[in-house]
């Protein structure tokens, strides 16, 4: 099968490729693709890309939404549960986790906290949600402070999408020179419309008026290809936009 010409086959190589430059994976990916478009595109899909959108934001909001419509607190009480009978770090990390899901950053940070001062101080995980509880109670230097340590214990860190968002508000909050460049950055491993929304504001609270009109523009104009489900998951995001614009 093909269009225009070209082979479906090279096609989806090409989408994979552009992928692989966006997310920054290795680059012998890009002479796989190319070299074998067929063979590398399922290598790659597998490999790579299913993973990656598996543990999207928005696969992640959309696992969390089916959880709470049948159960809306099963996982805060099975997580307390189960810390309360054995309180082991992992378990300490879920009920932190399912505490931050549930809006109480309080608590969470308490857990957190805890895991953090022993000797899982610079375990990743911990660190990243240390990070986000000291953001969502209003210790943006906090969260600045943790996450430069993740980045520094794990180098990809950055490159997640949840980190490098997180990072660039946090930055905004503490109205830090770097804000802008930390923006960008998100938005070059974003696959969803959060961050371009969150970094119009920014650019808006800073009165530059034709970036952040551009980048409005550009959730509208993408969100004429979102299908049901994406949506209504980035159904906040497009409604900003949109009041942004009429304003």
């Amino acid at each position: 099968m093909s269009i225009f010409g070209i082979g479906l086959h090279v096609i989806i190589a090409i989408f994979f490729a552009v992928h692989v430059i966006r997310t920054h994976q290795n680059m012998y990916w890009l002479l796989i693709l190319f070299a074998f478009p067929l063979l590398g595109s399922i290598v790659y899909g597998i490999a790579i890309y299913l993973p990656s959108i598996r543990h999207s934001r928005g696969a992640v909001v959309a696992r969390r939404a089916i959880r709470n419509a049948v159960d809306p607190g099963r996982e805060l009480r099975e997580a307390r549960q189960a810390f309360e009978l054995t309180p082991t770090v992992d378990r300490r990390l879920r009920l932190a986790a399912a505490l931050q899901a549930a809006g109480d950053s309080r608590e969470a940070l308490g857990h957190y906290s805890e895991a953090a001062s022993g000797p899982f101080a610079r375990d990743p995980a911990v660190l990243a949600g240390l990070a986000q509880a000291q953001f969502s109670t209003d210790d943006a230097a906090g969260a600045i402070a943790t996450l430069e340590t993740l980045f520094q214990v794990k180098a990809d860190a950055r490159r997640q999408p949840d980190n490098a968002l997180l990072y660039a508000r946090a930055l905004a909050a503490t109205q830090h020179a770097g804000t802008r460049e930390a923006f960008q950055a998100a938005l070059a491993v974003a696959a969803d419309p959060e961050p371009k929304c969150r970094f119009a504001d920014w650019l808006l609270a800073q009165g530059d008026v034709p970036a952040a009109r551009a980048l409005y523009q550009e959730i509208v104009a993408d969100s004429r290809h979102w299908h049901n489900h994406a949506r209504s998951l980035n159904k906040e995001w497009l409604k900003r936009a949109e009041t942004a614009l009429a304003q």
